[in-house]
């Protein structure tokens, strides 16, 4: 049974708008964290990057709060604040004083319901420059860095909602006009498409009135459209996938995606802790085998998407030595994989207390604890499903291990990147 118990309280505002209330009176700060219900799955074909970009926008001002004073306003109470934007949602949050958790809902409510009085086609413009040149440092200049993109153009269709990237084409970013982006922010950035969530040291009920005095009488929107194209996918590939890109990267690196099931399904538990079973710690099968035993790789990662549409993704990728040729780093890799299918009950259990150490952990921190409730409020209307993480983590035997390397990581359900050094470097 799960020791895990965050307490909170549940709100709905006549508007819509989902509120979460975690009090914790051991810390006198308070991190606020405001989930919207899109991301870049939400984006039609010739409009990607949509939701990045509005990102940016969101801290350009709106009615009552000039351009790049949230930073300034925050940070002079001395708070921190940032946002991101992803396949499903965008967050915003802030942690402040606890005296000054009216300013940062102030600040958030302002930016959801009086943004358009404040948008200019001078600050589109800004923000397009600084998203282009966002993807030509991390993204076109950087060592592998169009993996993602080359991943999800194999793992998922055309027609899928994650078969583009995050930021986007800059095509589409460059076509967008100032009626795309009112009609964009008027379609998600309204209330019935948010959850906001305070964690630390409140009152609920008086938390709540602050939260009604500044966000109640904001208007809801219409229905969120449903998605575009194709959210329907196989399960598996249907066959293994290749990208080979000879470019300038110091080291070959080969990378593998696998289609696994959505962060919805009860199997979601089997893939994490597959994913720890396979690169978590230094006991993990491919750095035990790849990196301290076999020497041909200097480092390995693993990562499960939490992803909701269709079908989600597992990450595994492996970085050789100059001298390590990529088709031996792609061999090694598949040894170690096909052989999880003789795990052994131990190795179970210390992927799944990892696992667990590294979500209680997360949970430590106040402004993670906070994410982590607007997350599963928005994704599954109940942010109480936190409290049975450990549950689920906890429930997963040997023998669903065994049975989905067998079904989900085998030949015919492989997307392959390979990054080779030019010149054989």
């Amino acid at each position: 049974m799960s020791r895990l118990s965050i307490d909170f309280r549940r709100h709905r505002l006549d508007n819509g708008l989902k509120v979460v209330l975690a009090p914790d009176p051991t810390v006198p700060i308070v991190a606020t964290n405001l989930w919207y219900g899109v991301g870049s799955r939400n984006e039609p074909k010739g409009k990607t990057g949509f939701a990045h970009l509005f990102e940016h926008m969101m801290f350009q001002g709106s009615a009552h709060v000039p351009k790049n004073k949230h930073f300034e306003l925050i940070e002079g109470v001395g708070g921190t604040l940032n946002a991101t934007t992803w396949f499903d949602r965008t967050n915003y949050f802030e942690t402040v004083p606890a005296v000054d958790v009216e300013l940062a809902l102030w600040l958030e409510s302002d930016r959801m319901g009086w943004m358009l009085p404040a948008m200019t086609q001078e600050k589109l413009d800004n923000q397009r420059d600084v998203v282009k040149n966002e993807k030509r440092q991390r993204y076109d200049n950087q060592p592998y860095g169009d993996w993602d993109e080359r991943v999800q153009s194999l793992v998922y269709p055309e027609t899928h909602p994650y078969h583009h990237t995050v930021i986007g084409s800059m095509e589409d970013i460059d076509g967008a006009t100032l009626d795309d982006v009112r009609s964009f922010f008027e379609t998600f950035y309204v209330p019935n498409n948010a959850v906001l969530t305070l964690a630390g040291d409140i009152d609920p009920a008086r938390a709540l009135e602050q939260v009604k005095r500044y966000f109640g009488e904001i208007e809801p929107g219409d229905d969120i459209p449903p998605l575009p194209g194709d959210p329907d996918v196989d399960p598996l590939i249907g066959s293994t996938v290749r990208d080979h890109v000879i470019s300038d990267v110091p080291l070959p690196r080969v990378i593998m995606a696998f289609r696994v099931p959505p962060f919805s399904s009860d199997e979601f538990a089997v893939a994490r802790v597959t994913g720890a079973l396979l690169g978590t710690g230094r006991a993990s099968r491919f750095y035990r085998r790849l990196v301290r035993e076999r020497r041909i790789a200097k480092s390995v990662v693993t990562y499960v998407y939490p992803l909701l549409t269709g079908q989600s993704m597992m990450l595994v990728w492996a970085t050789g030595y100059p001298e390590t040729t990529p088709q031996a780093l792609e061999s090694a890799m598949s040894e170690e994989i096909d052989a999880l299918r003789s795990a052994e009950e131990r190795e179970v259990d210390r992927a799944i207390a990892l696992t667990e150490t590294d979500l209680v952990r997360t949970l430590e921190r106040l402004s993670e604890r906070a994410d982590l409730l607007s997350m599963f409020d928005l994704y599954f209307d109940d942010p109480g499903r936190l409290n049975q993480e450990l549950d689920r983590l906890r429930a997963v035997e040997l023998g669903q291990i065994r049975d989905f390397v067998g079904k989900r990581l085998g030949e015919d359900n492989r997307a392959i990147v390979i990054y080779e050094p030019e010149n054989g470097r």
